[in-house]
């Protein structure tokens, strides 16, 4: 741990002497493939973001949703979301959840499913009913452990779209690339407050270091720039309200044009609640 602190020590001098001298500015066309890559992890200032540790793996794991079917429109407001799942078990504990210091969800492993890129709604059983409003949506659905950090595989998600009621619907091309928010959400208490899974998912796209980026913007001015689809612990966040906005942009920092990206959320962050005294 201390050469790692030396380490980030260095790079921080370094990079202090060199936004010193002659070179251009970033808005003059700074390479982001010269950005430090999260994998050795950031850090800007309080707040870190680093990689998670290794998960319990489920490369054969495959979710299949039979309904709504593509396209499809429903009369109605009651909306019946019906998953195949094979090779992975919903409702378990994931093998691992207790060696995480991670939020972990009492009914164990689910479904995320995001509507339009809106928080997601954790399923617990392959049949789900739900009431919509009328409307187009976009459905993607991918497979989640307990502690909420997704299985990243083609076979584990699903995507499509279907409108509810009445009235025209606006087709998505669902062949773009897309970025999808996942995690922090919600309210976090405690120990769960000091260690937070950061999750996103990516459809029809790739990143890297000289490619597409996702740029993570903590609380409006701690920026991060991730070129590897991966789980990360977001850690050093001050109780109360915070928001994370990810965009997924590509090699010159230019937001790319997707039916689905650039996206906001708040979440809470809450001191352990004492007991009274008996």
């Amino acid at each position: 741990m201390k050469n790692l602190f030396l380490s980030f020590t260095y790079l921080f001098f370094l990079s202090v002497m060199v936004s010193c001298g002659p070179s251009s500015t970033q808005e003059e066309g700074t390479d982001m493939s010269d950005t430090s890559n999260v994998a050795q992890e950031e850090q800007m200032g309080e707040v870190t973001l680093s990689p998670a540790p290794e998960a319990v793996d489920y490369s054969d794991a495959i979710l299949e949703m039979s309904s709504p079917a593509e396209g499809e429109t429903i009369n109605g407001n009651s909306v019946s979301f019906n998953y195949d799942v094979t090779n992975y078990e919903l409702g378990v504990q994931t093998s691992d959840a207790d060696q995480k210091p991670l939020a972990n969800s009492a009914q164990g492993q689910h479904i995320h499913l995001i509507l339009n890129n809106n928080p997601y709604y954790a399923i617990y059983e392959p049949t789900h009913q739900m009431e919509l409003d009328n409307g187009h949506y976009v459905a993607l659905s991918f497979l989640s452990r307990s502690y909420h950090q997704s299985v990243k595989h083609p076979e584990a998600f699903t995507i499509s779209q279907f409108t509810v009621g009445e009235g025209e619907s606006e087709e998505v091309d669902l062949s773009a690339p897309m970025l999808f928010y996942s995690r922090p959400k919600g309210t976090y208490t405690g120990a769960d407050a000091e260690t937070l899974l950061f999750d996103f998912y990516l459809v029809n796209t790739e990143i890297g270091a000289n490619g597409n980026q996702v740029r993570v913007t903590v609380n409006g001015d701690q920026e991060f720039m991730v070129d590897e689809w991966a789980p990360m612990l977001l850690e050093g966040l001050p109780m109360g309200e915070n928001t994370v906005k990810i965009e997924l942009v590509d090699s010159e920092g230019n937001l790319i044009d997707s039916p689905f990206n650039s996206e906001e959320r708040t979440f809470t962050l809450e001191e352990a609640t004492e007991e009274p005294a008996s």
